[in-house]
């Protein structure tokens, strides 16, 4: 490699890191909406409810259905406006819903609070957007840790998130949890802020003079590695989401904890999501996506085991990190091997589709998790997550099996 091409590298990587570092800080203040709302969104939507308490967590698959709506229409809007402005728009989408969940609290409209949730999660569809933004404008070699950078600035939004649900959800008295949906509004403005100073490489460029055409959609979505990639990817997300959506619900309305340890639960869970996002680039690199997602699926089964074993405060907060974690793993594993998948002008199709259904999925899995918690209870919950996690062990295996058969052809 000549000089020449050797700063050219060096400039891609200092521009690659500087939008790393503000799309991490983006992504601290913007993800802090979705713990918030899990903290939270089903207890308030029990207090809404009547006698019929199996709806309770239909808010939160509002926010569900509308992070999947989200990803299709931030493919659309960064084709139109740029991933800036694109980010900037779902920035303002999650104020807009925080001030609507809010004023459902007040009117004691269950269906307004939910459509309120749809509204954040809309949001949070664009803010999902932000890991593939930071790996598409990385070097190869460095698209790993880009996606660990971003998903490190979740530890951010694992404090801010639960903590505004508990300093701010008694500041609109008499009715519980408004104020912590208003305290959104200000932290979605200064995330615009931050994105003002955003410069991303357009995909034409990142493609390169000569790049090959961009495939149809079909031929990408059927390749073995892209199926592996999504299907670990959702499983290990719908897991997650299905376990943090009925962690509280079980640990105040079926074992009578305080709705404050419910909350640092979800607290403590979402900072296990994303602290280890500090080193799992670096396993990535060393070890390979594979073992990552196996090293992550295997966690997650360690969590069923540990909240199988009781209902103690320690089972849940236990049960909880280690769902945490499993999910880094899994899910930045997986997102690795997604974004490995595809060329840089296929970047939007593809990740619109896989969003679209990776949301599509885990909206069904919130939504479900409230009916079997009043159907069958937590220990039942625990059970699902072996025979999903088996599937993905299987399904890595035979990647890895692939891949050194394609080394050594």
């Amino acid at each position: 490699m000549g000089a020449a091409d050797t700063q050219g590298l060096d400039g891609q990587l200092r521009s690659a890191k500087r939008n790393v570092y503000i799309l991490t800080a983006a992504q601290a203040i913007l993800g802090s909406a979705g713990p918030l709302s899990f903290a939270v969104g089903g207890l308030a939507g029990f207090q809404l409810l009547g006698a019929d308490k199996s709806l309770a967590t239909a808010p939160l698959t509002g926010f569900n259905i509308g992070v999947a709506i989200g990803a299709v229409v931030v493919a659309a809007a960064s084709r139109f406006l740029g991933r800036r402005e694109s980010f900037m728009v779902g920035a303002l989408m999650g104020a807009i819903g925080g001030t609507v969940a809010a004023l459902a609290l007040f009117r004691s409209d269950f269906w307004l609070f939910a459509f309120g949730l749809l509204l954040i999660g809309l949001s949070g569809g664009f803010t999902q957007k932000i890991r593939f933004a930071a790996a598409d404008a990385s070097p190869s070699f460095f698209k790993g840790r880009a996606i660990s950078w971003i998903l490190a600035g979740g530890i951010v939004s694992a404090i801010v998130g639960p903590q505004l649900a508990i300093w701010l959800k008694d500041w609109m008295e008499p009715v519980t949890f408004a104020g912590a949906f208003m305290g959104m509004v200000p932290l979605m403005l200064l995330a615009i802020g931050v994105l003002a100073f955003l410069k991303l490489p357009d995909a034409a460029s990142k493609a390169g003079p000569g790049a090959e055409p961009p495939r149809p959609l079909r031929e990408i979505v059927i390749t073995q590695r892209f199926l592996t990639g999504m299907i670990c990817g959702i499983s290990t997300y719908a897991l997650m989401t299905f376990m943090m959506t009925g962690a509280p619900l079980a640990m105040v309305v079926g074992c009578g904890f305080s709705s404050d340890l419910a909350t640092l639960g979800i607290q403590w869970h979402v900072i296990a999501m994303f602290a280890p996002s500090f080193f799992t680039g670096m396993l990535i690199s060393r070890f390979g996506t594979e073992k990552v997602v196996i090293a992550g699926l295997l966690i997650l089964m360690v969590c069923a085991v540990v909240a199988h074993m009781g209902v103690e405060l320690w089972n849940f907060w236990l049960a909880l990190v280690l769902l945490g974690i499993g999910w880094n793993f899994g899910f930045i594993g997986a997102t690795a091997i997604v974004a490995s998948s595809y060329r840089p002008q296929e970047a939007d199709k593809v990740q619109g589709f896989h969003d679209i259904v990776l949301f599509g999925t885990v909206a069904l899995s919130s939504f479900s998790s409230g009916k079997v918690f009043s159907a069958f209870g937590w220990s039942i919950m625990n059970l699902v997550i072996w025979p999903v996690t088996i599937l993905c062990l299987v399904l890595v295996l035979l990647q890895l099996r692939a891949a050194a058969r394609k080394d050594t052809a």
